[in-house]
């Protein structure tokens, strides 16, 4: 079953998640609870902690679901 990767930007940085990689430790939701939330959508808010926060929480990902890259800054 292919999924579409579900992709979170803001000023700073963009996330993506790849929910066929996860595989539900729910380190991120217990550690950073005001990010990835369970029963909102959508369930990353890239404003509820400082970018270098969520950027700490996506390097810990177990899987790899999550990822991150640094947006290129507009001249």
């Amino acid at each position: 079953m292919e999924t579409i990767d579900n992709v979170f930007s803001n000023n700073d940085i963009t996330v993506t998640y790849e929910p066929c990689k996860c595989i539900n430790a729910e380190r991120c939701a217990k550690e950073l609870s005001n990010v990835f939330r369970h029963s909102v959508i959508p369930w990353i808010d890239l404003d509820g902690a400082p970018t270098e926060k969520v950027i700490n929480q996506v390097k810990k990902c177990p899987s790899g679901a999550l990822q991150f890259h640094i947006n290129k800054k507009v001249a």
